[in-house]
């Protein structure tokens, strides 16, 4: 996938790595155990429920810090994700205790295993954002609403169902940055933008169709959880899961969320029951 060179899930019970450095950014989540290394001549800790970033070409090791191993989950990321004008600063901050980015890392992890490339992308920008913010020392914001944006990538997406647009492309081609068509997507349509979207049939809400298990057309299923983060605390594992809504995005109001279906009156079962036995005894 375009800006991952590479993906590694790997656990070890004893095990030390020698002083080395990457080409590409090394994106850490360690699930178990913890993790200590050297980065430019100072000692760092690597626990569960945090995200560690370790820039390109600026040497580091690592080791085991508990008898019991690690397990870790890493990406390496290449430069044009993270621009090499933030190794200074990651070299000071290379470990950042926010549950929100390692949520964000870890359902991209579960998109790369088996997910498609819009979403995967997706979710790739919504993790760059973030650890630009990070590395950026910004405060988070609010972004606004763009609801002109979000149309013109949806009309973008209705012309392109076929040839293979991907993210990238959208951002070149409507001069933003992917993040910012996703928060505006997502915010306008309240799902990110997918490239596949048949005609939807009529006949009652997607919820309650039964879903297949095909990859081709509308029988595509609905929802694909994502396993939750084991490092993640009780009360935040709810959120891990992910939406994989498929379907047409009109351009109006869904009918069967604007008009109620006329009431009808139902006999009761007590009712239904002495008009039989009536039938019965004459």
């Amino acid at each position: 996938m375009p800006g991952i060179a590479e993906v590694l899930h790997a656990r070890f019970t004893d095990h030390a790595y020698p002083a080395h450095t990457h080409d590409a950014w090394t994106l850490l989540l360690v699930d178990t155990g913890t993790v200590t290394y050297g980065l430019d001549h100072r000692e760092h800790g690597a626990p569960p429920a945090s995200v560690t970033l370790l820039p390109p070409h600026v040497p580091h090791d690592g080791r085991n810090a508990t008898s019991e191993g690690f397990r870790k989950r890493v990406l390496y990321l290449d430069t044009s994700v993270l621009g090499t004008d933030l190794v200074g600063a990651a070299v000071d901050h290379p470990a950042f205790a926010d549950p929100a980015l390692r949520l964000r890392v870890h359902q991209l992890h579960g998109v790369l295993h088996g997910g498609d490339e819009w979403e995967a992308e997706s979710r790739l920008a919504l993790v760059r954002d973030r650890l630009r913010t990070h590395l950026t020392r910004q405060a988070p914001r609010t972004p606004a609403a763009e609801p002109g944006l979000a149309r013109t990538l949806r009309d973008l997406l209705d012309a392109h169902v076929t040839d293979g647009l991907t993210l990238t492309d959208a951002a070149t081609r409507l001069a933003a940055a992917p993040e910012r068509l996703v928060r505006a997507f997502t915010r306008e349509f309240g799902l990110p933008p997918l490239p596949h979207r048949p005609p939807r049939r009529p006949g009652p809400p997607p919820a309650a169709r039964r879903p297949a298990t095909g990859r081709g057309g509308a029988g595509r299923r609905l929802l694909r959880p994502v396993p939750p983060d084991p490092a993640l605390p009780p009360d935040a594992r709810h959120r891990t899961g992910r939406l994989r809504a498929i379907g047409h995005l009109t351009r109006g109001p869904l009918p069967h969320l604007t008009r109620s279906r006329p009431r009808q009156d139902h006999p009761s079962v007590a009712a239904v029951l002495r008009d039989r036995a009536e039938v019965r005894s004459g």
